[in-house]
């Protein structure tokens, strides 16, 4: 199947993937936009997965004060290199993760890092972890993925292991 350019253009602009990585999942959807989003978004994670394990040593410490300034961030995002911590769209996730903690009062970052006797006592395993865990929890400025699917989009992206180290939420009276 041919692929036009302008349907590149269109899941680019989507997804802010590569026009190679474009082309190649309209291809493999025969030229459907949102078969290719989602052929996307699971490429990206087996890319994340691949990098797992490489060294974070560099990132950037970023900060969010909700208007009103009641509520702030304090986030700290790692990454290989300092020129991906430079990055515009590295910059971009950091500001988007630290607007997703300010509204989402997220208490963990990943699963594993529920201590057991908090996640014992709990009926709903799942529910919790959606509510109380970052990585799992929706995206706030796009409902159909998770934050762990935003991570793996901006692995694939820029290439490099990225790692959310840690973060504290602030709100004034608490």
């Amino acid at each position: 199947m041919k692929i036009s350019v302008e349907l590149i253009k269109e899941l680019r602009n989507l997804t802010c993937a590569s026009i190679a990585h474009c082309r190649k999942a309209l291809e493999e959807s025969d030229g459907d936009i949102k078969k290719a989003v989602v052929f996307l978004r699971k490429h990206g994670l087996e890319i994340a997965a691949k990098k797992e394990g490489r060294s974070t040593k560099e990132g950037r410490i970023d900060t969010y004060i909700h208007t009103g300034n009641k509520i702030g961030v304090l986030l700290e995002v790692n990454c290989e290199s300092d020129f991906v911590a430079r990055n515009s769209d590295f910059a971009q996730f950091t500001k988007d993760m630290c607007m997703q903690i300010a509204a989402t009062v997220p208490l963990y970052i990943k699963k594993e890092d529920v201590p057991l006797e908090v996640i014992e006592h709990e009926k709903d395993k799942e529910e919790f972890y959606k509510n109380h865990c970052l990585l799992e929890q929706v995206f706030v400025k796009d409902s159909s993925i998770v934050v762990k699917d935003y991570l793996g989009s901006i692995v694939a992206k820029i290439g490099e292991n990225v790692i959310i180290r840690r973060f504290m939420r602030y709100k004034v009276g608490e």
